[in-house]
């Protein structure tokens, strides 16, 4: 039940009966008062209060049903699970036709992924970061990025040249970032404006 019409001798009244029947408290509803109460003459001809109470969407499930109408306008069906941690908003997608979503090199789900994270930031009155993963994929692209990092970091090495990899969202720069970090030999920045930022390994001894 996300909305109920009550009545009440005053507006507190019918509002304490509104919130139990939909079962939340005051901060998670919007309240629009119908009208107001109006006493009666020596008791007589009186009229309650009249309000209409409707229980907000909290972040979670507006941008659940964002993301479900996005998939659902690609013409794949997926279900989703989602699990919140602060400001983070994690949402992991399943179904036949999974592949479909994740693009070659996850493009189709870093793209689903962006513009979910615009359309959270606007149903939120403080930043927040979506991030989705479909089969196990960014822990599997992750393993990638390491390999990866690996390679072309000795690679930098033994040319003493800086080594540009591709554009690549935000996320998939802070794993090749931290990955390196540590490296001896090598440092790292992000060059370039999203969505065409991208990682460059400089070889300190150039």
């Amino acid at each position: 039940m996300r909305s109920v019409t009550v009545t009440g001798k005053t507006i507190e009244e019918a509002m304490k009966d509104a919130l139990n029947q939909i079962g939340t408290v005051q901060e998670n509803v919007d309240i629009e008062v119908l009208e107001q109460p109006k006493k009666g003459f020596l008791g007589f001809g009186g009229k309650p209060a009249r309000i209409k109470v409707t229980k907000k969407l909290d972040i979670m499930e507006q941008t659940s049903t964002f993301l479900q109408e996005v998939i659902s306008n690609m013409g794949v069906e997926a279900s989703i699970e989602g699990r919140r941690e602060d400001r983070d908003l994690y949402f992991t997608l399943s179904g036949e036709k999974i592949a479909i979503l994740i693009g070659k090199r996850g493009q189709t789900l870093n793209s689903l992924q962006y513009l979910t994270n615009l359309a959270a930031n606007r149903f939120s009155d403080r930043f927040v970061r979506v991030v989705l993963d479909a089969e196990n994929y960014r822990e599997r692209r992750e393993e990638t990025l390491k390999k990866l990092a690996d390679r072309l970091a000795d690679k930098a090495m033994v040319t003493k040249r800086d080594i540009h990899l591709e554009p690549m969202p935000s996320l998939e720069r802070k794993v090749i970032h931290l990955y390196l970090k540590d490296k001896k030999g090598i440092s790292t920045h992000s060059d370039g404006n999203d969505p065409h930022r991208r990682v460059v390994i400089v070889p300190r001894n150039k």
